[in-house]
């Protein structure tokens, strides 16, 4: 398994594959050994790729040295959690494209609690900040992670409230752990690192770009219960959350706000599509205890 384990992170590490890539590799040969006993034409055929792609490959997996990069991770704090690991979260595995492997720095136990998705509006109101206040501290006193994408608005409003709280909060990143985005939440990622958690699917050194954002939600909902939207407008990302998360089978929140507001359309959007429309906590946590209760 170990070896599994070292020859899934190196293929991660590889610039030119992604996940859908490595996955197949997986489908054909479970083990990955091929891969470095067999010639870049014998990959090729073997695997059902091109030889272009046989030959990145082969050069890759024998020219960089994983042990360095390991070393470099642990000298910085960084786990690496690949899907074959027990440490993966049960709920995120289940989705439809788990991360084949978990980037996380801090403290990787708060995977194993219960954990709701929190997300929103990056022009947050002071209604929004009132709203996020009354319905998150009675949830941390029953011992919820806060999940969250380290944005602005919302998400870091969320991240901040919990940790000024007491509680456990868990920051999806869009890039890799050594490139915080947006960098003016640097401070904050580092207070998240030291006594909650990172988490990433990209490897540290990987940059932010503007695909990696929509992929990154799909973890937020992943890992979490059930997903609470707070603000948003129209053509949010929050939104693709949301849609995340109810094709995940995950329940989703939505703050009802004023008609007359943009960062209200999507919240409300939401509400008439069949999100529950949340006024208090306990709207929260009788459908998260239901969701218990039936898996």
């Amino acid at each position: 398994m170990q070896m599994l384990k070292e020859r899934l992170i190196t293929l991660h590490h590889c610039p030119q594959l992604n996940c859908k890539l490595i996955r197949n590799l997986l489908r054909k040969d479970p083990s990955l050994e091929r891969l470095y006993v067999l010639s870049p034409t014998e990959i090729a055929s073997f695997y059902s790729i091109t030889k272009q792609q046989a030959d990145v490959i082969h050069q890759y997996i024998r020219k960089n040295n994983l042990s360095q990069l390991l070393y470099i991770y642990n000298e910085q704090n960084i786990q690496l959690i690949t899907i074959f690991d027990h440490s993966y979260p049960t709920l995120l595995k289940e989705i439809y494209d788990p991360p084949l492997v978990l980037y996380v720095k801090g403290n990787p136990a708060l995977l194993k609690t219960r954990m709701l998705g929190v997300v929103g509006a990056r022009m947050m109101s002071p209604y929004g900040r009132e709203a996020l206040r009354k319905l998150i501290l009675p949830l941390l006193h029953e011992n919820f992670t806060i999940v969250s994408g380290l944005a602005k608005g919302v998400d870091i409003h969320a991240h901040c409230l919990t940790m000024d709280q007491g509680g456990s909060t868990i920051a999806v990143l869009g890039s890799g752990i050594f490139n915080i985005y947006p960098k003016e939440h640097k401070a904050i990622a580092d207070s998240i690192s030291a006594n909650h958690l990172l988490l990433s699917e990209y490897p540290p050194y990987a940059a932010p770009t503007k695909w990696n954002f929509p992929k990154r939600n799909r973890i937020i909902s992943g890992l979490s219960e059930g997903v609470l939207v707070i603000e948003a407008k129209e053509r949010s990302g929050s939104l693709i959350t949301a849609d995340q998360a109810i094709e995940q089978g995950r329940e989703v929140f939505a703050v009802p706000g004023s008609i007359l507001l943009d960062t209200s359309k999507g919240t409300n959007s939401l509400i008439k599509q069949g999100a529950k429309l949340v006024s208090d906590s306990h709207d929260i946590l009788e459908e998260l205890n239901a969701y218990i209760s039936v898996n």
